[in-house]
């Protein structure tokens, strides 16, 4: 029976629909914060600014309103920073960063965007807290600088360290603090440009009580928490900057494979130096290197790691030391060759009785150990009269060798080959053979019979190719053909499928894998001009023609119509290859309804529905075809109605009135409701989010539903303290729409069964005290130290009101943009009452004392109101309070004994005045069981409620008003 009885209350509510209520209503956004900021300070003219200490957790949280409900990002600008990852977005309600860095500062914007009008944006700038180990550095003016380096000389010791916010700095000589005319010999000043980041401290012609331990001490005073951090340098005469020396020959020549070590000792400096290899441009050492000290060592070198090492000596004195060495790694790569025809005729053919030059290069490392050799059919030849033989510079790379035969014979015919060698050896051979004879004919080139047009169809595989002829037989180049005209000039180099700008190919043949549009065009083969004959590029243009599909659309979509309707279907031709020829055939599923043939002019298709029945529910299709294929529109035809759109904005959406329950008012509206048939009903589905098992029920609805109507469930029995998931489902004539679903989360209340409440709003959780989303504006937690008084200075408090500057209260800020009569709600958690009573009324409900302390000073003052709000089956708010008018440059208390009959929130209501000299603040609130003592000497006055039943029916709460005179 428990379990039956626990069933009952989830279906017991009621059904209201509010008519020709539009509830849609664009997003609004308000930034609210927790996580560990040190402070959050309102500033002028909208900007936030929450400052947090390097390494803590940055928590923003986005609180929107709006229907239907705004999808929110969160986005942000380079404050200083450059770092990706800071720069993603965050698609959801609340932004958190851990262990937060400095280059993570800067403004972080929340947008929310529903549809309705523009998007709402609102920004925090977040600044980012730290203090950098401070460093001392030495230095002497350069004019006077000799070999003994600070003796009787002038000596500057910089101090640096990175903060946020600037740093402050404090020198000790021992333990003596200086400052600025302390010594006659001491003078301290921060350069302009470093706008306080550097603190020099100059030692003017050395003195012996200048020998000593120096300490420089950094501080941001504290803020945030960041203690004062020192450093420490002793100066004596023996103080110097680095130097260093290479126990090595540079450069340093090595073979490939060798095990090399770079070694660096510091020759000079006090401090000892510390020492450290580096590649000049950034470049990193290679990964395999070993770094110990001043010593380098890199196992089995490759070519490609030769170059400069530097190694770097510093000791904050002076510049640093620098040496740089360079390391060769013996090595031959990249042999080529080419035949040259006689230059003095126009021939490139090679013929007896003509000169004929053969080139051979090779880049070497070492350069100048390069050494070339000729051999002709593996015979050693030596430059003569006929054969001569010319090199290059030994020390230009890469290097070149010319066998030039003067008047060639027939005998000179045969296999001529280019040796190239190292001297000392350390890298194999490079041989290349150049056949002279007969046969040896420059290069032509051709392109198969039918082949210079291509068309393929996208997806295929498609071979280009051109026919080369000759000996030696060249490589082929492929690249593509720039288009000519103004647009082709502008725009990027055309690039092969592989994304290079060209590929060799050796056999003539440029196969290109699942072809694309994007790949149709004209391409190139052309001979290259080396490995054969030194001649003008044969070349020849292939023009490749990618055919494809018709691109359509719309590709898929929906469509949601009522019984009896009329609408038309367009399905868009968007591009074609080829573009002639096309037809289209449109279907109801697998039924053909109509088919044509696209006119020359014509781009698009329709279809006219004159009214749907049931039997034209489905999806439509309507196909495109040319020669490469088609192109589908998709249009799925339905009767299903539109997904319900909760409504997030309920005002006092939660109640509780019973020891273990709790009820929720459900609020939604129905997307476009006259799309489709009359919605019916709505099922609702529930769950426990512990539990697996639905439970059920259908809401009937009568009459139409409006667009913008909200409609409303009570949900009732609630459990305590579970949570639900909540699903809704509209239901017409032609079935089940689409469901929407939510979670409902209870919120269990500040001291459930209240005896003392009290909050001084020290900390940022404001004692779960709340900002009223309904209001114009926002109650503003400041304290005096922090709080801007340059606009108002005759306004506001100066302290907290135990006279603390330290001390936070909550204020109302009256300035710019802020408008005669703004008000701004701050709310209170939500309490039970301590009774037992089920139905507790005016004449048995508990009492409780209501106290706090206002500030009320400026000849702008408006009005001050406190409200008694109490959630039951209904929401009601019944005012206590009401201040008006300056009341004085002092902190005042105000005591109200109130009896509320159900779980109640004390409503704090500023109104703005007629001018900007109208803060109001409040602090220390409590909330006491039983009523009032002692209460304060000013000129307010308890007004008790009357016994009579029809009158406390209608004021469940006591007043209290302002009367009398103003002090």
């Amino acid at each position: 029976m428990g379990l039956v009885f626990a069933l009952l209350w989830l279906f017991t509510g009621f059904l209201q629909g509010v008519h020709g209520q539009g509830v849609y209503a664009p997003p609004s956004v308000r930034i609210v914060h927790s996580g560990q900021a040190c402070n959050v300070e309102e500033e002028r003219y909208s900007e936030r600014v929450y400052t947090i200490r390097e390494g803590e957790t940055l928590e923003l949280q986005c609180l929107v309103t709006g229907h239907p409900r705004p999808q929110i990002r969160w986005t942000k600008t380079a404050g200083g920073t450059s770092d990706r990852p800071g720069d993603s977005s965050v698609v959801n309600e609340t932004l958190k960063i851990d262990k937060i860095s400095r280059h993570q500062g800067g403004r972080y914007y929340c947008k929310a965007d529903n549809g309705l009008g523009s998007p709402a944006i609102r920004s925090i700038r977040v600044d980012v807290y730290y203090l950098d180990d401070p460093v001392i550095t030495i230095h002497q003016s350069v004019g006077e600088s000799k070999e003994q380096f600070y003796f009787e000389r002038t000596v500057f010791l910089r101090c640096v360290a990175n903060s946020n916010p600037p740093v402050h700095y404090t020198w000790r000589r021992g333990r003596e603090v200086l400052t600025q005319g302390s010594d006659s010999g001491v003078e301290i000043y921060e350069p302009f440009f470093t706008q306080g980041e550097t603190k020099i401290l100059k030692l003017k012609n050395l003195r012996p009580q200048d020998y000593a331990d120096y300490t420089c001490i950094s501080s941001v005073r504290n803020v945030c928490g960041i203690g004062d951090k020192s450093a420490h340098f002793g100066l004596s005469n023996k103080t110097a900057p680095p130097s260093i020396k290479l126990l090595l020959d540079d450069p340093l020549v090595v073979n490939h494979g060798e095990t090399i070590t770079l070694v660096c000792v510091a020759s000079g400096g006090d401090p000892p130096p510390t020492l450290q290899w580096v590649r000049p441009g950034g470049e990193e050492l290679p990964k395999r290197s070993i770094v110990k000290g001043g010593t380098l060592t890199i196992p089995g070198v490759t070519i490609d790691e030769g170059g400069a090492y530097s190694c770097m000596a510093s000791n904050n004195v002076g510049n640093p030391a620098k040496k740089t060495a360079n390391l060769l790694v013996r090595g031959l790569r990249k042999g080529r060759f080419w035949i040259t025809p006689d230059p003095y005729h126009n021939d490139d053919n090679i013929q007896i009785g003509r000169e004929v030059k053969i080139s051979c290069q090779v880049e070497a490392t070492p350069p100048e150990e390069m050494q070339f050799s000729w051999l002709k059919n593996g015979r050693p030849l030596r430059s003569s009269e006929r054969m001569v033989i010319t090199h290059t510079d030994t020390e230009v790379s890469p290097g070149t060798t010319n066998l030039d035969i003067i008047d060639l014979k027939f005998t000179d015919f045969g296999t001529y080959t280019c040796v190239a060698s190292l001297r000392n050896g350390g890298s194999p051979e490079i041989s290349i053979d150049v056949n002279i004879s007969s046969t040896t004919v420059p290069p032509e080139l051709s392109v198969p019979r039918g082949r210079s047009h291509l068309i393929a169809q996208e997806g295929d595989t498609v071979d280009l190719q051109c026919l080369v002829s000759g000996k030696p037989k060249p490589i082929i180049l492929w690249s593509r053909v720039e288009e000519s005209g103004a647009a082709a000039a502008a725009a990027a180099p055309a690039l092969m499928p592989d994304g290079s700008p060209q590929i060799e190919s050796y056999d003539g043949v440029l196969r290109i894998s699942n072809v694309t549009r994007d790949m149709s065009g004209t391409y190139r083969c052309q001979t290259s001009q080396y490995n054969g004959f030194n001649v003008k590029p044969r070349e020849a243009l292939i023009q490749l023609v990618v055919q494809f599909p018709p691109v359509v659309e719309p590709v898929y979509t929906e469509i949601r119509q009522a019984l009896g309707r009329a609408f038309s279907l367009t399905c868009r031709l968007l591009r074609a290859h080829p573009a002639r020829l096309l037809r289209y055939e449109w279907k109801l599923g697998s039924r053909l309804l109509t088919m044509g043939q696209f006119s020359d002019q014509q781009d698009d298709t329709n279809y006219q529905v004159k009214a749907l029945n049931r039997e034209g529910y489905g999806e439509y299709t309507c196909d495109i075809t040319n020669e490469a294929g088609a192109g589908r529109c998709t249009f799925l035809v339905t009767g299903k109605a539109y997904p319900p759109e909760f409504y997030y904005d309920t005002y006092s959406a939660l109640w509780q009135n019973r020891p273990r329950v709790y009820g929720f008012k459900l609020q939604w509206t129905q997307m476009e409701p006259n799309a489709v048939d009359r919605i019916l009903a709505y099922r609702l589905g529930i769950r426990q989010m512990s539990q697996s098992r639905w439970w059920e029920q259908e809401i009937p609805m009568e009459g139409n539903i409006q667009k913008g109507e909200l409609l409303t469930y009570n949900l009732t029995e609630l459990v305590k303290p579970e949570s639900y998931l909540i699903r809704l489902t509209p239901i017409t004539r032609y079935g089940e729409g689409d469901a929407t679903e939510r979670i409902i989360t209870y919120s269990a209340p500040v001291n459930p069964h209240l005896r003392e409440f009290q909050c001084g709003f020290e900390d940022e959780a404001l004692c779960l005290f709340s900002q009223d989303k309904t209001d114009v504006f926002d109650w503003t937690r400041h304290s005096a130290a922090t709080r801007d008084t340059k606009y108002t200075p005759n306004t506001g408090p100066s302290s907290d009101h135990n006279g603390s500057k330290q001390g936070f209260y909550m204020y109302i800020e009256t300035s710019r943009p802020r408008l005669e009569g703004d008000k701004a709600r701050l709310l209170s958690p939500t309490f039970n009452m301590n009774t037992k009573n089920s139905a507790p009324s005016v004449a048995n409900s508990p009492t409780y004392c209501f106290a706090f302390y206002y500030h009320m000073y400026g000849k702008h003052i408006g009005a001050l109101n406190v409200l008694l709000r109490q959630k039951g089956q209904t929401v009601t708010d019944t005012s206590v309070l009401n201040l008006i008018g300056n009341q004085g440059d002092r902190w005042r208390q105000a005591k109200v004994n109130i009896r509320p009959t159900a779980a109640f929130q004390m409503v704090i209501e500023g109104v703005r005045g007629a001018g900007i000299e109208g803060d109001i603040a409040i602090d220390d609130v409590t909330i006491e069981e039983g009523e009032c003592k002692d209460p304060p000497p000013n000129n307010l006055r308890s007004l008790a409620p009357p016994s009579s039943p029809h009158i406390w029916q209608l004021c469940v709460t006591l007043s209290l008003a302002l009367i009398g005179q103003q002090r």
